[in-house]
């Protein structure tokens, strides 16, 4: 096996691995400090940090990455000197930018998240200072992961991710008691820097050689600033909607931030699956085939065929066990049935997500192939916009599970925008060709829904723990989908079963 496919394999069992930890820590923080005005204020200064860190390591990288390589088969001792320079310029930015946020903090907070409760903006406010004391490590944890990817060294960085979530967990085990909520933020940022410290070991090890310069190539800095605003604007288009979902939450009700993110997590778990197993066969598959119409055109339907089934039954069997799912992972300690329930009323709303996320990935990797990064940009932005006016209309009838009904909607469109750019070229009935695929798999979805409905309303199902009830229910459902998809399209059954067998 090739040093490349192994580095793959790792790289996505250590992601699912990521995630995992990421639910251990969102149900400790649960266990030991519920959903109220803590809990709010810490994720609302942790936006920060996520929205930084997903701008860096996604467009950073999808700028510096090209760029870099292109640079360096021209020139390579230059091409390291300007890389070099440009991580010191990195540094001295983030540096300057942690003096300016920590004093300014207590101004910037409530101007971007508003009216809040008076726990929850104290809490915002110290936490975000916290975090940008320390910004130029978790920039550079971000930054690093290009510096790596361009020596197609890849494990490390996801090591790097594990340990700033894993030491998140372990100091909620070991400080909670003594920090309160501030004991996540600070294992986030230890396990951050400890990640730095592993990321630039390998980078040594590869040979990179640090210099005291910011002397940067006339022609490297002119074609990376260049590209570096529409890639950080992309990069940055779903953190941002994110960022405003919060924002018009903290005007709801207490614990309204912590619904919505814990909602949002555990929507999110089949879609990072989905894109981290399958979609990676066939992102391959479009990459190889890109200049080949026909099979090009095959291949994505493949996708979509893929994720439909994957993903459309997901979603039924969220919403018929979503309770179930959300008490057995935050539900004790200081997490109370009732925002079990508050938090099940946002995620019936983020459901569609499970579906549009996953086929959004398909046609963004799709035009990636095609090297169409003007129309990704295009249609991304309008996102931001139609996000922005959906939640202003939605929030005050619907209160927080509006905010999640307006992300459904955007998602919607966001795919289907993007699947009818990615399909510009081709005649009319490929669109439809892929529409139809969801009443395709309507049936076997809706006959999966059929018996556990009949089991939770007349046994005693319901009545047993709620990881008992996934256990007893998820294989009646699994069974019956597959039963179904075979009777009822036979076609796509038989495709799963080559996507399973394939190497």
């Amino acid at each position: 096996m090739s040093t490349l496919k192994k580095a793959a394999i790792w790289t996505t069992l250590l992601s699912v691995l990521l995630k995992l930890f990421g639910f251990l820590r969102e149900s400790l923080i649960a266990r030991e400090f519920g959903a109220n005005e803590y809990t709010d204020g810490f994720l609302l200064s942790f936006t920060f940090v996520t929205l930084i860190l997903a701008v860096i390591a996604n467009g950073f990288n999808s700028a510096f990455l090209p760029h870099y390589v292109k640079f360096r088969q021209k020139n390579y001792e230059q091409a390291e000197h300007d890389a070099t320079a440009l991580l010191n310029r990195v540094v001295l930015f983030f540096a300057g930018i942690s003096v300016v946020v920590y004093f300014l903090a207590p101004f910037i907070v409530p101007l971007f998240f508003g009216d809040m409760h008076p726990t929850t903006e104290a809490i915002a406010i110290e936490i975000t200072q916290v975090f940008f004391i320390f910004m130029v490590i978790i920039a550079l944890s971000g930054v690093l992961e290009s510096y790596l990817q361009a020596r197609r060294i890849f494990v490390p960085t996801q090591i790097s991710k594990i340990m700033g979530t894993l030491m998140s967990v372990a100091f909620i085990i070991f400080f909670s008691d003594l920090w309160g909520i501030y004991s996540v933020a600070y294992g986030f940022l230890f396990g951050t820097f400890l990640g730095v410290v592993i990321q630039f070991y390998y980078l040594v090890q590869a040979k990179f050689k640090w210099l005291p310069s910011l002397q940067m190539d006339s022609e490297f800095k002119k074609v990376f600033f260049v590209l570096l605003i529409p890639a950080l604007l992309h990069s940055s288009v779903g953190h941002i909607n994110v960022f405003v979902n919060k924002l018009f939450a903290t005007g709801t009700i207490s614990g309204a931030v912590t619904y919505l993110n814990n909602a949002s997590l555990l929507m999110s778990i089949p879609t990072t699956i989905f894109t981290t197993t399958v979609l990676a066969i066939i992102f391959t598959l479009m990459s190889e085939r890109a200049n080949d119409a026909k099979m090009f055109k095959e291949t994505l339907y493949s996708g979509y065929q893929v994720g439909i089934m994957a993903l459309v039954p997901i979603a039924v069997g969220t919403y018929m066990l979503g309770e179930q799912l959300i008490a057995f992972i935050y539900e004790r300690g200081e997490f109370t049935p009732q925002d079990t329930l508050n938090t099940f009323e946002a995620l019936k709303w983020y459901i569609p997500i499970i579906v549009t996320q996953g086929l959004l990935t398909v046609a963004i990797k799709g035009m990636y192939a095609q090297g169409w990064t003007k129309k990704i940009l295009k249609i991304s932005s309008v996102t931001i916009v139609l996000n922005l006016i959906l939640n202003y209309l939605f929030v005050g009838p619907f209160g927080y599970p509006g905010l999640a009904l307006s992300s459904s909607l955007v998602s919607i469109y966001y795919a289907t925008a993007a699947t009818i750019a990615l399909y510009s070229g081709y005649e009319r009935k490929e669109v439809w060709r892929i529409f139809a695929l969801f009443f395709k798999v309507a049936v076997p979805s809706l006959i999966m829904a059929v018996p556990i409905w009949l089991l939770q309303e007349f046994t005693g199902v319901t009545e047993l723990y709620s990881l008992v009830q996934i256990l007893l229910l998820v294989p009646v459902g699994v069974a019956t989908y597959i039963g179904a998809l075979y009777i009822f399209y036979r076609e796509g059954f038989n495709q799963m079963i080559n996507i399973i067998k394939m190497k």
